[in-house]
């Protein structure tokens, strides 16, 4: 009789990760289910991180014990704090709008989290997103789910064949609404529980007062100034705007201005009407690609700019160290640095990079 494979469950508390794991043990697989105790801010307004407070632990205990797996809370504050909490508060620092969900899943999912699972001898470690993963000649293909509203492939692009060698995504082929009836119909204490789209350190906090009290001197005040560099006013830190806003920026102006450009070299936050906020050209740092190399050149290839974001055709140029130069068929007004940009040939997520000029 052969042995079960055994593989660990990344729980959260939610229903996803929960249908996750029953789905895994209704195929036959040894799954143990595996909790992060994440950093939150020690102060006495701060409320617990959103994916590890006392009710999560609670409620995804008591699915392990619903599907009668074992069950584990590991204490990952301190890689959590350096690796996606510090990292956002130096991007913000340095005038750039950074996605914390990318650096999460590489460094802690599938970096301290996938390590232990390892450990304790599990081949694979799964996870409640939505998204496809197949193996074709002994590589890691990842694909968009099949419920498009859901798919988080784009959240996903920054892993590694590595990484991804080892994950596992049982709801690719589920909607948000089957997997509700599937909880339903195991009993499952989740089933209704609603979703969270805030920071998950913040307990649903303004991240500017979370800047605000981590950064003492990020409130400096600088110049808001048009394209040409004439001066329409004052700010109170780069870190308040975004790409594309267009409300609370405080300068009188008879038609609508948009955030431009957060210019941190300067500390001058540059506003101007909707035409001049598009651009088809911008640089990515640090680009991952899933299948290892990138993508042939005659590879048709679609970019999207935010989680959010249509996509368009892109062309792509090569510029060695992990740069590549990024041409839009179209203009885009949401281009913003420290978002990550990812690429999609078909199906396919070919990978992305994080979005530096």
């Amino acid at each position: 009789m052969s042995v079960p494979v055994r593989v660990a469950v990344a729980m959260s508390g939610g229903v996803d990760s929960s249908v996750a794991a029953a789905l895994l043990t209704d195929q036959g697989f040894e799954v143990v289910g595996l909790m992060l105790r994440l950093w939150s801010p020690d102060s006495p307004d701060a409320a617990a991180n959103r994916c590890c407070s006392p009710k999560d632990i609670a409620d995804a205990r008591a699915v392990a014990a619903r599907l009668g797996i074992p069950f584990f809370v590991l204490d990952a504050q301190t890689p959590f704090r350096t690796a996606v909490v510090d990292s956002l508060i130096r991007g913000y620092a340095n005038g750039a709008t950074p996605n914390p969900c990318i650096a999460c899943n590489r460094e802690i999912r599938w970096g301290t989290l996938l390590q232990y699972a390892l450990t304790m001898q599990a081949r694979y470690l799964a996870t409640g997103h939505y998204a496809h993963l197949r193996h074709e000649g002994g590589r890691p293909v990842l694909l968009r789910a099949a419920d498009r509203a859901k798919d988080q492939s784009y959240v996903l692009s920054a892993l590694t064949p590595e990484q991804l060698a080892h994950a596992l995504f049982p709801l690719g082929e589920l909607s948000k609404t089957q997997v509700r009836e599937i909880a339903r119909q195991r009993a499952l204490p989740v089933a209704d529980r609603p979703e969270s789209q805030d920071l998950c350190f913040l307990g649903g906090g303004d991240y500017r007062d979370f800047l605000r009290r981590e950064v003492p001197d990020i409130n400096r005040p600088g110049e808001i100034v048009d394209p040409q560099g004439n001066r329409l006013g004052s700010h109170l830190g780069l870190y308040n705007y975004t790409i594309g806003q267009r409300k609370g920026i405080g300068v009188p102006s008879r038609e609508p201005l948009y955030v431009i450009e957060k210019d941190a070299l300067r500390n001058r936050l540059v506003v101007g009407p909707k035409e001049a906020l598009g651009r088809r050209r911008f640089s990515l740092a640090c680009v991952n690609w899933i299948a290892g190399a990138p993508p042939a050149p005659e590879v048709d290839i679609l970019v999207r700019v935010r989680y959010r974001a249509a996509e368009v055709p892109a062309r792509l140029q090569w510029m060695g160290g992990g740069r590549v130069d990024v041409e839009t068929a179209q203009s885009l007004s949401d281009i913003t640095p420290g978002q990550q940009a990812v690429f999609y040939t078909g199906e396919v997520c070919l990978g992305g990079g994080v979005i530096v000029a």
